[in-house]
């Protein structure tokens, strides 16, 4: 497939197939005090249980097994905070690839050590000052290798919606179909692949944006109907939803398939962070939390609903992790 070709929904079942044996395949999560407080049927898909700690391993997968013989023996470069990194790293690692990260310098500890455990060379940049995508390029270049990015990617975006696949389909085995879908999105990778699942399988499931403040270029991309950057000055605390703009692929997607876009504060991601460890005994990184905040802080309407939510990661540092509670 082209990496100028829009993925569709029969590839997000491909990419189920092709991926199965190499992923974990997160259950599907119901608690009666969530439902409680939002007044709906919620049902959770925890990612942070996926192998690597996110559900980037899917779409980092797809993308490295559809690579042929000759391109692998370049190997693959990337950007990214720590979760696509992670992901990519282990698939070059299962199929005997070499991995070049290119990762900001103040990404969190945790993913960084992850990544060098896969056995991937890391290249730290200054978020602030450095072109990730030209880095990438020069990378790549170098060495020979294959660009595989975090989220504007046919293949990696395909993959990741073989998330909403496993919960559609465990929702309609429990009796549940799903009124809405609340996504964490950052670049709009995750959110395209299940905007695609859910057009194939469960088309009359809205499908909302969760992003943090200050970092809602696709809410306020969906609006404008043309795509907006980030200022770059929000605050920093969900690393992995940083991205400076929705992807040229992704904005594709996501602009006809999405309800919309809504954000939330620092305050609300923590209590979900708390509320997630305290009652769903699922540890959940800032970025990771985003969708389940706004269930909670009544941003999406669950009220005589029935409302999936994902919790995309949960790499998150101690010390940040403990500010939830502080």
């Amino acid at each position: 497939m082209s990496t100028t070709t829009l993925p569709t929904f029969a590839d997000v079942e491909a990419a189920a197939a092709r991926i199965a044996p190499h992923i974990v395949r997160t259950p599907m999560l119901r608690n009666p005090l969530l439902d409680r407080l939002t007044g709906g049927t919620i049902v959770v898909k925890p990612e942070p249980l996926q192998r690597t700690g996110s559900f980037k391993l899917r779409g980092a997968t797809n993308a490295a097994l559809k690579l042929g013989e000759a391109v692998r023996q370049g190997g693959v470069v990337t950007h990214s905070s720590g979760n696509h990194g992670q992901a990519l790293a282990c698939a070059a690692a299962l199929v005997g690839m070499k991995a070049t990260i290119a990762m900001p310098s103040d990404a969190p500890a945790i993913k960084v050590e992850s990544t060098k455990r896969w056995g991937a060379e890391i290249v730290p940049f200054d978020r602030h000052g450095v072109d990730r995508e030209q880095l990438a390029a020069q990378l790549a270049a170098e060495r020979g290798a294959t660009i595989i990015p975090p989220f504007d990617h046919p293949d990696v975006i395909a993959g990741q919606g073989t998330l909403a696949l496993e919960l559609l389909a465990d929702a309609k085995a429990a009796g549940l179909t799903l009124d809405a879908l609340a996504v964490c999105t950052g670049g709009g990778g995750l959110i395209g692949g299940c905007a695609l699942a859910v057009e194939g399988a469960s088309p009359g499931t809205a499908v909302w944006a969760v992003e943090p403040e200050g970092w809602d270029d696709y809410g306020r991309s969906l609006r404008a109907g043309h795509i907006i950057a980030n200022d770059g000055k929000g605050l920093g605390l969900c690393d992995s939803l940083l991205s400076k703009q929705p992807g040229n692929l992704t904005f594709a997607i996501n602009q006809p398939r999405l309800a919309g876009g809504v954000y939330v504060t620092p305050d609300e991601v923590f209590a979900a962070m708390r509320f997630a460890f305290e009652n769903l005994k699922i540890v959940a990184e800032p970025g990771g939390s985003v969708a389940l905040a706004a269930l909670l802080a009544g941003k999406v309407d669950a009220k005589g609903k029935t409302v999936g939510i994902v919790i995309s990661g949960g790499n998150v540092d101690p010390a940040t992790f403990a500010k939830a509670f502080a």
